[in-house]
């Protein structure tokens, strides 16, 4: 639960509030309208970024519904932000006015824990602050996130994007692309490697991208037939029906790696069993009622695994924008414009996008 007490803004005029425009949530069971906040200038360390195109993640509705809490309202979400740099303070040695970056899920952490020394910000002990859902540290209020026509974040965690990337496109990359892309690199995925992706959506998609970039082997889960020809042309090089018992019997003992990107309740079993001795599942999607407890004698007897990750660090999602920049390698997406969120919303809630939505700012 976010304590609403902390957002009281503080008297000292040392942050001199600018105003943005957003598209903001003003209660859990309302549409999102039109709202103004306040941006703070920048300090010495902080870029200020005009919002060209914000991705929607399903995190975002979660968030915007209340369904992770209680929030305070007015509500702004979006962490899939692409942008062009407006000003820089005075010490900002990375970036300058006119360049192309990119704003991910995280604005700040302690810097000071293990988890950040070891460039690994979204376990920080101590807690990491999130573009949204989070407390800015400088002025006390709720940081406030994409659906907004501009951005201030400290240097230290802006991202540059490729060149060569289109923009839209590289706007997904900055969430659904490193929550898939850092357990792939995690686990060693590579040439050789057998992966299996669960799932077809917006992280199912970068999976499926990222790994056959990795030279992996990559067949794709899904439970419906309509999606073979699709995981084929991402580059799937086989689509199983994970509902069809035999199909699923004939995996067993065949993976590496399992990725498992479905945010709903199921049973884990089947692709467990699919593991070779030793081989790890990660899991990366969170459903709203949990998975039915797994089968203990499989791990048990092929030293299996079942893990979980969440997004990147700082230096991952750059390494990762990197490997983009490298294999052209952008989310498919649909554009839309700010009057199209909340249709869109409701169409995510329906798996009604191939594979992300992405405002157009």
């Amino acid at each position: 639960m976010i304590n609403a007490r902390l957002y009281a803004l503080p008297s000292t005029g040392l942050f001199m509030p600018t105003t943005a425009h957003a598209i903001a949530a003003f209660a859990p069971d309302k549409p999102l309208g039109p709202h103004t906040i306040a941006r703070r200038d920048p300090g010495p360390k902080d870029v200020a970024i005009e919002i060209q195109f914000c991705g929607i993640c399903h995190s975002d509705i979660h968030f915007l519904r209340g369904e992770w809490g209680e929030i305070p309202y007015p509500a702004v979400a979006g962490h899939e932000i692409i942008g062009r740099v407006t000003a820089v303070g005075a010490d900002v040695s990375k970036y300058a006015v006119g360049d192309t970056v990119g704003v991910g899920c995280l604005v700040d952490s302690c810097r000071s824990c293990p988890s950040c020394a070891e460039d690994l910000e979204q376990y920080c002990t101590n807690g990491s602050t999130g573009t949204y859902m989070g407390v800015d540290k400088h002025t006390g209020g709720p940081t406030y996130g994409g659906y907004s026509s501009s951005i201030v974040v400290d240097e230290d965690f802006v991202l540059r994007i490729p060149s060569n990337l289109d923009l839209a496109g590289a706007a997904p990359l900055l969430c659904a692309g490193i929550t898939t892309f850092s357990p792939l690199k995690t686990w060693g995925v590579g040439a050789g490697s057998v992966v299996g992706v669960v799932g077809l959506g917006g992280l199912g998609h970068m999976g499926v991208k990222f790994a056959v970039a990795m030279g992996a082997e990559v067949v794709v889960f899904t439970t419906t037939p309509g999606k073979v020809a699709d995981a084929k042309a991402l580059g799937a090089h086989e689509v199983v029906i994970s509902t069809d018992e035999e199909a699923m019997g004939r995996q067993a003992g065949r993976f590496d790696f399992i990725l498992n990107t479905v945010a709903a309740s199921h049973s884990l079993d089947p692709f467990v069993a699919a593991l070779k001795r030793d081989g790890t599942m990660v899991l990366v999607g969170v459903p709203a009622e949990p998975h039915p407890s797994p089968s203990v004698m499989p791990l048990i007897f092929g030293r299996r695994r079942i893990a979980g990750s969440l997004i990147g660090g700082i230096k991952e999602t750059q390494d990762m924008l990197d490997f983009c920049g490298e294999h052209n390698i952008t989310s498919q997406i649909e554009k839309i414009t700010r009057d199209d969120i909340n249709t869109a919303h409701e169409r995510v809630l329906k798996s009604d996008v191939k594979y992300r939505f992405v405002i157009v700012m």
